[in-house]
């Protein structure tokens, strides 16, 4: 390429940079409140509760104090529950796990013993959407208490509404209804392009549990 030409394109990669600048400084300057924000991971791609736990390492490098519900999930030898655990007894009062579920709802088969974990489950979350000092909730796989109908959806939105406004609260799972979704700050929803399980790979420790 000659010279002239990589001259012109760089003038002219300058010169959208410098549109793009303006238009991300000015969407900095006028985002300016300070509160709590509800994030929604959703789909059927594979992430929703890992990008939540990825939140929870950088909120607890801030010094932040956070609880995470599992709701479904019965299992306690998970990589991320190993992990987090190290954290929190090196550092007492940075945060709370709970594994509240009875496992996967076609494992238990029992919907009556889900719906009763679920509210468990769900009692113990609103302690902390109440308490001013936890500043991040991970309610993780809380979709399918809302999906299979275990909670009134009118007071988990009326709960999340109503908790301390610094805190941030994070919902994993497929399926998020609509109202939920609609409350949502941020809402993202993984899609599901290729899974090594479809190809006949276990489930691998360290990159699924």
């Amino acid at each position: 390429m000659a010279a002239d030409e990589i001259s012109e394109r760089d003038a002219r990669h300058r010169q959208r940079m410098t549109r793009k600048k303006a238009v991300v400084d000015g969407m900095i300057a006028e985002a300016q409140q300070e509160r709590g924000v509800l994030v929604v991971n959703t789909g059927n791609g594979k992430g929703k509760s890992s990008a939540a736990f990825g939140v929870l390492a950088r909120s607890l490098g801030h010094g932040m104090r956070a609880a995470v519900i599992q709701f479904v999930k019965g299992r306690s030898d998970t990589g991320e529950e190993g992990f987090f655990r190290q954290v929190a007894q090196a550092n007492p009062g940075c945060l709370v796990w709970h594994v509240s579920g009875e496992g996967f709802t076609w494992e238990i088969q029992d919907g009556v013993r889900d719906a009763l974990a679920a509210q468990a489950a769900w009692a113990l979350a609103c302690g902390y959407l109440a308490d001013r000092q936890i500043d991040l909730v991970i309610l993780d796989e809380f979709t399918y208490a809302l999906k299979y109908g275990w909670l009134d959806p009118a007071a988990v939105l009326a709960a999340l509404a109503a908790r301390p406004p610094m805190q941030h609260v994070i919902i994993t799972g497929r399926g998020a209804p609509d109202a939920l979704i609609e409350a949502a700050d941020t809402v993202t929803e993984m899609t599901l392009v290729k899974h090594a399980f479809k190809a006949g790979v276990k489930a691998m420790p360290g990159l699924e549990w």
